[in-house]
């Protein structure tokens, strides 16, 4: 009876070696789970799209003008209605490189109630891909013109604007919302004022972070060279 008593009880080691399993297997999902709700994202994968910033890089002038935007944001479309045409002119006449960073803000990508904030900065990605930086700007102030509001434009819409900018295979991109968490990732990196204040539309010249006045010359064009 005493060598009974002794005896390994196989059965109840194999059903704890199981719910081990388990339990890790049920972690590793859990963990697969969360990594893929909080995942950046891949990075586009091209040359005009800056791998450690994100930034869409379109011209190469000595100054550099970066502008961090929201598409659905009503300040921003203000901003490219006052200061587009300038910026346009700088990188037309080779004076800047215009260093773009299209955002998706949560609150407001929430209130088109179509995610219209993330489906447009990550299209511009799409086509950035595709065609290169002054496609993806091109596409910008496209998407801008129509000061998107209510449900923001539709995917079919943004690829035809997306062809039209000269990406027409960027149509399967946007669809699938490839960057589309990339662009809303990128939304935490945004620069902060003195005050540690961030939001869009944001404005660096050659790395200053620079307070919006209105005054297009004040802003940008005095600060060229400095």
């Amino acid at each position: 009876m005493a060598a009974a008593g002794n005896k390994t009880n196989w059965f109840a080691i194999w059903v704890s070696v199981a719910v081990v399993v388990v339990l890790v297997g049920v972690g590793a999902l859990v963990w697969f789970m969360n990594s893929s709700a909080t995942s950046p994202g891949s990075p586009p994968e091209s040359a005009a799209v800056e791998a450690e910033t994100g930034a869409i890089i379109v011209g190469d002038g000595p100054d550099e003008v970066e502008v961090w935007a929201d598409f659905f944001c009503p300040h921003c479309q203000d901003f490219e209605d006052l200061y587009g045409p300038e910026i346009a002119s700088l990188v037309e006449s080779g004076e800047i490189t215009l260093r773009l960073q299209p955002v998706a803000l949560s609150g407001l990508n929430a209130a088109s109630g179509t995610e219209f904030s993330a489906r447009s900065a990550g299209a511009m990605y799409c086509v950035a891909e595709e065609a290169g930086g002054e496609a993806a700007y091109d596409f910008m102030q496209a998407v801008f013109a129509e000061h998107p509001t209510g449900q923001g434009l539709s995917n079919e819409l943004m690829a035809s604007m997306a062809a039209d900018a000269g990406a027409p295979d960027a149509a399967a991109c946007i669809e699938d919302g490839t960057y589309n968490k990339f662009v809303q990732a990128q939304s935490q990196k945004l620069p902060a004022n003195e005050q540690g204040q961030a939001g869009t539309p944001t404005l660096l010249v050659n790395g200053e972070y620079v307070t919006i006045s209105g005054n297009v010359a004040a802003d940008i064009t005095d600060r060229l060279g400095q």
